[in-house]
């Protein structure tokens, strides 16, 4: 007579965990619909489960985040002035009458009360005022430019930092991703060597530095280029004028390419190590082992995947680069929103240094709200993240 063994947990888990379709039943139901076992994997149809509405359930946070920053942003840029130790509106006016020479008109009193709001009246009331302000787009009127609004010089200083962000950006991007992905691809060849130093070297050169310097070289020493401004003011500003077209390209081509050689080393040192690690991956070598040519392994299997951070990065980087941009049209003495700031600062021509704060925090905001944007839509890691 055998004595029974009981193996501790044997016939319990066994009946726990019953016959192979019973398992297999319990797992059909405890999985998502689609027959998918983890969230967002597609199912039966081949479609991602849930994916949409995580994705836009994780754009929605991000939209709330950043908007409750915009309102940070804008209360603090009401609150400031108003808690100053003496009027500002009173200092205002007081700056207008020495900048003119003579003393405000009541409508220019009229119009800076109406600005920054009756001291006697609630100080709720005025921070509505404030915020329908904003959204008539009136800035006030600058000290410097009295009686210019601030919107106008805003509005007329806005597209050559456009111009020079879009194009320095834009092509920075375009020269250092590609640049990185070769020397990803070869790492520890002769350009590899050659470049990686140099990028982690100039990449920490400060831009108004770098800039300074072009500027003594290139335009002082040499005279290839214009000392300082956006166009030729011989020629006249006229958007449909070749003559005005080709000013404008000569006078930018110098802060442009500053901004490029500064910014292009980033983006290849980043797409430069994320490639390093790409090339080793079992999908790439599988591509080779096919057959397939160098070309196509490189666009379509290794810099395709190591793009992503480079993608998102773009975006993100908007904050840096208008910094340095800002900075560059100080030394060029390029008619953008830097120059104007500039100005304001020495002037303390507080609504305009206000206004491009403000423009410069939107601007950051909605560069952000785009890279997480773009992320959720590239990374399926996210996608999966957020539909959780």
């Amino acid at each position: 007579m055998h004595e029974a063994v009981n193996v501790p947990g044997d016939a319990s888990e066994r009946a726990a965990a019953g016959t192979p379709t019973q398992r297999r039943t319990r797992s059909d139901r405890s999985a998502p619909a689609g027959g998918a076992g983890s969230p967002g994997r597609p199912g039966a149809s081949g479609r991602p489960v849930r994916t949409a509405a995580g994705r836009l359930r994780f754009l929605a946070r991000r939209f709330g985040f950043y908007l409750f920053t915009f309102w940070a942003a804008v209360t603090l840029n009401f609150v400031i002035p108003r808690f100053m130790p003496n009027d500002p509106a009173d200092s205002l006016l007081r700056s207008i009458q020495q900048q003119t020479g003579q003393p405000p008109s009541p409508e220019t009193i009229a119009a800076v009360r109406r600005m920054f709001g009756d001291p006697t009246e609630n100080l709720f009331q005025r921070y509505l005022d404030y915020w329908v302000s904003l959204g008539r787009f009136d800035f006030g009127v600058s000290v410097v430019n009295y009686p210019v609004p601030v919107a106008q010089l805003v509005g007329q200083a806005l597209p050559w930092t456009v111009l020079l962000v879009g194009v320095t950006t834009v092509l920075a991007w375009v020269i250092g991703t590609a640049i990185g992905a070769y020397l990803g691809w070869k790492p520890g060849g002769r350009f590899d060597a050659l470049f990686t130093p140099a990028t982690t070297f100039l990449h920490a050169i400060p831009t108004f530095w770098l800039s300074l310097l072009a500027l003594w070289v290139f335009a002082f020493q040499l005279g290839w280029f214009p000392i300082a401004g956006g166009y030729d003011p011989n020629v006249p500003y006229q958007i449909n004028n070749v003559w005005f077209l080709l000013s404008v390209l000569q006078y930018g081509a110098l802060p442009a390419a500053t901004l490029i050689f500064i910014g292009f080393n980033g983006w290849l040192f980043t797409m430069r190590n994320v490639m390093v690690t790409t090339v080793s991956e079992d999908y790439v070598l599988l591509a080779q082992a096919k057959g397939l040519s160098t070309r196509r392994v490189i666009l379509m299997y290794a810099a395709r995947n190591a793009l992503l951070p480079n993608v998102t990065g773009l975006a993100l980087a908007i904050g840096g680069v208008i910094g340095g941009v800002l900075l560059t049209e100080v030394v060029f003495t390029y008619p953008g929103m830097g120059h104007l700031l500039y100005v304001a600062t020495l002037n303390q021509d507080f609504p305009v240094m206000q206004t491009i704060f403000l423009m410069i925090t939107i601007t950051v905001l909605l560069a952000n709200l785009i890279a997480d944007s773009i992320y959720v839509l590239l990374d399926p890691r996210t996608r999966e993240a957020a539909s959780r």
